[in-house]
């Protein structure tokens, strides 16, 4: 998916971005607001990982909702 599409669907994907990742807070997803960079970036904050594991997270993540 590119970013266009990300964003684009952000509105329907954003509860389950809330279940996936649950330890983010309601303000932090609303500030993502579908930048998938910044999603990366507040997983790998939030969880301490390695932005290339976010990244691989946010991955799967894109292709099991169908995103």
């Amino acid at each position: 998916m590119n970013k266009d599409q990300f964003e684009g669907k952000w509105k329907q994907i954003k509860g389950q971005v809330k279940e996936k990742w649950g330890d983010l807070t309601d303000d932090e997803v609303d500030q993502i607001d579908g930048k998938r960079e910044q999603l990366v970036g507040k997983i790998q904050e939030r969880y301490g990982i390695a932005k290339e594991e976010a990244e691989k997270q946010v991955r799967q993540f894109e292709s099991s909702c169908g995103c």
